[in-house]
C-alpha cells in the first residue's frame, strides 16, 4: 500500500502532461510563416511529414490547394 501512495501521484501527473501537451512536428516552416499551430490545418500531429499530409482538415486542404496561403481559406 505504501508503494501505491508513492507511485500513483507521479504517474497521474505524467500521464496528464503527456495528454495535455502538443507536439511540434510536421511543417514548422508553415507554422512560422502563418503564426498558427499545426492543428489549425491538421486533425492530429504526427512525427512524419507524410503522415501529416494524410490528416489534413478542410483548412489544411484549402491551404495546400491555394498556394500555401490562408488568405483564401478564411481567417482562423
Amino acid at each position: 500500500m505504501h508503494k501505491v501512495k508513492i507511485i500513483v501521484p507521479p504517474a497521474v501527473i505524467s500521464i496528464g502532461l503527456l495528454l495535455c501537451t502538443s507536439s511540434t512536428f510536421g511543417t514548422p516552416e508553415y507554422a512560422k510563416k502563418e503564426k498558427k499551430a499545426c492543428t489549425v490545418c491538421n486533425t492530429k500531429v504526427a512525427a512524419e511529414k507524410a503522415d501529416m499530409v494524410k490528416n489534413l482538415n478542410s483548412t489544411g486542404t484549402c491551404y495546400k490547394d491555394d498556394g500555401h496561403s490562408l488568405e483564401k481559406c478564411g481567417k482562423k
